[in-house]
């Protein structure tokens, strides 16, 4: 039975990496997507809350066997807000109301299994961190328009620990499991963005939300998504 499927990929199957390495002297581009989150890396991430494989940039080299000169430019993609599967420290989740409505509203349940995501609102912290291990230039936003409908959005900018401000990510889960997020609060937009066509037509304050996460982050926003189709990625100038 399987057979037959043999059949039909087999002129699929190569050396990945030989393909990849002609390629690169052809001068052809290459994009590789890394899965999961940079908090899940089996190196770098929430130990043992992490994944068995190295979802950050340096794993797109151990994976597909090309050397990291190849790498020219990496991009980090990050929802407006914060998600994570399962268990493991989460500072900014939110078990309530306001957390629920992130849920229903970004669609925040699991493809194959409908498993709900926990939610909550982003960690410049953690993104910081997520920066620092995987080489990020620059940024792109998804799913802003799940934010369109609330009055006030929060963004986490540091931790205190014992009544000490730290803007570094703890990498031990007993200190993670002490840390009280530190908030700036933004004022809602309440408009739809999902039909915005143009970066500069966002509402004022959608563009000043995603001006001050680039400032915080020290890194560039290249895209933002108001929605799944491709016409609603946004190029951020």
């Amino acid at each position: 039975e399987y057979q037959e499927f043999d059949k039909k990929i087999d002129e699929y199957v190569t050396d990945t990496s030989l393909y990849l390495h002609n390629a690169l002297k052809k001068k052809k581009k290459i994009l590789a997507e890394g899965a999961q989150g940079a908090l899940l890396d089996v190196d770098h991430g929430t130990y043992p809350f992490v994944t068995s494989s190295s979802p950050t940039s340096g794993g797109a080299c151990t994976g597909l066997g090309i050397p990291p000169t190849a790498i020219n430019s990496v991009v980090g993609v990050v929802k407006a807000y914060s998600t994570r599967v399962g268990n493991g420290p989460f500072p900014t989740e939110l078990e309530n109301e306001v957390g629920e409505l992130l849920r229903k509203t970004g669609g925040e349940y699991g493809a194959t299994t409908g498993r709900p995501r926990r939610c909550g609102w982003l960690d410049l912290v953690s993104l910081r961190y997520s920066i620092r291990i995987n080489g990020i230039q620059k940024i792109a936003i998804t799913k802003l328009d799940v934010l369109d409908e609330f009055d006030e959005i929060r963004v986490c900018t540091h931790y205190r620990v014992n009544g000490k401000n730290i803007e570094n990510f703890p990498t031990d889960l007993r200190t993670l499991a002490l840390v009280e997020p530190v908030y700036r609060v933004f004022k809602g937009w309440k408009t739809k963005t999902s039909a915005v066509r143009s970066y500069s037509r966002l509402p004022a304050r959608a563009r000043a939300y995603i001006e001050s996460l680039a400032s915080g982050l020290g890194t560039k926003v290249w895209m933002v998504s108001v929605g799944a189709r491709r016409d609603q990625t946004l190029i951020a100038r």
